[in-house]
């Protein structure tokens, strides 16, 4: 055997095929061993190991008898071979699980009321699956900072929202699945509903104190829209993004606000929901980048999070 040069080395490629069958040879301990449980003849993997010492350019097998047995470097290279094999058995493994998307790290974020509730949701049950390795790193955003981080790369998916009075166009390169939608009530005063209400003019309230989201947000947007539509221009008294806010001020009697169905986790004493005569609808959307929507993780968390969507919105989506 010649020695090998520094060049022969780098290109020395090793077949993990042969390689395999050099690290049976050390665990069984003879060829007609190895070829029964390889399902080969003896005679090929005979040939198997030669053209792999002719590779590597260093004898790996010698003859004792009528057998034959490691040497120093084919002893050493079975055992780093057993390695090697074993980490490609969970790659191949690991493979098979990315491929039905059932392992994966991902970074959601979601506006507050949708991690609230239906993503929440999703994570217990994320958690509650043997089957399933799944993990999320979980934010909350706005749904402009939301598609932002979709666009940067800091997330992977966005639960974003969009109002039938407030249209949302989404940069090149993203897209969105609807998962449905929500209406918005006229959160009032129980003092102020006539026991017959079933629905209000916003115009009736152009002269009551508002009580609105803070201006830099799309719920701003809607209500402001929402009451030039209906003739007037809200005259706001208090701001809070917190809708649990808004609804304990309702109860206080400092104003009436406009806020989502999904928003509403508990209702003040005091408080009515009215539905409006001129409706505002908020739908819900999955945004990602339009290539990770053929990642099979990204897929199955969409049917998760649509399944704990579904009873919170219980208006059936739009589109698909």
């Amino acid at each position: 055997m010649h020695c090998i040069s520094r060049a022969e080395l780098r290109a020395i490629v090793i077949d993990v095929r042969k390689l395999r069958l050099l690290s049976a040879l050390q665990r069984l301990g003879t060829i007609s061993a190895v070829a029964d449980e390889m399902h080969l003849s003896a005679p090929g993997v005979s040939m198997q190991l030669t053209a792999f010492e002719k590779e590597l350019g260093v004898g790996l097998t010698r003859r004792r008898g009528r057998g034959v047995v490691l040497t120093a470097a084919g002893q050493a290279l079975a055992s780093h071979g057993r390695e090697i094999l074993d980490r490609l058995s969970l790659a191949e493994l690991e493979l098979d699980s990315l491929r039905t998307g059932t392992v994966g790290r991902y970074t959601l974020t979601a506006f507050p009321s949708a991690a609230r509730t239906f993503v929440a949701e999703t994570c217990r049950r994320l958690v509650g699956r043997d089957e399933s390795a799944l993990e999320l790193r979980i934010t909350t955003a706005e749904p402009d900072d939301a598609v932002e981080a979709l666009a940067s790369g800091r997330a992977d998916l966005a639960v974003i929202h969009s109002y039938t009075n407030v249209p949302r166009d989404l940069p090149s390169g993203l897209d969105s699945r609807l998962l449905g939608s929500e209406p918005v009530w006229l959160a009032v005063p129980a003092t102020q509903v006539r026991d017959t209400t079933r629905t209000v003019d916003l115009a009736d309230f152009s002269s009551s104190s508002w009580i609105a989201p803070t201006a830099d947000v799309t719920c701003f947007t809607m209500m402001e829209r929402a009451c030039g539509l209906a003739g007037f221009r809200p005259r706001i008294v208090a701001e809070s993004m917190d809708f649990g806010v808004q609804l304990e001020l309702v109860s206080a009697g400092i104003g009436v606000a406009l806020v989502p169905a999904l928003t509403v986790s508990h209702l003040p004493q005091g408080v009515e929901l009215v539905q409006l005569a001129a409706p505002v609808r908020r739908s819900v959307h999955l945004a990602a980048r339009t290539s990770d929507f053929a990642d099979p993780g990204i897929r199955n968390l969409i049917g998760y999070l649509g399944d704990a969507a579904r009873p919170h919105l219980a208006v059936e989506p739009l589109t698909a």
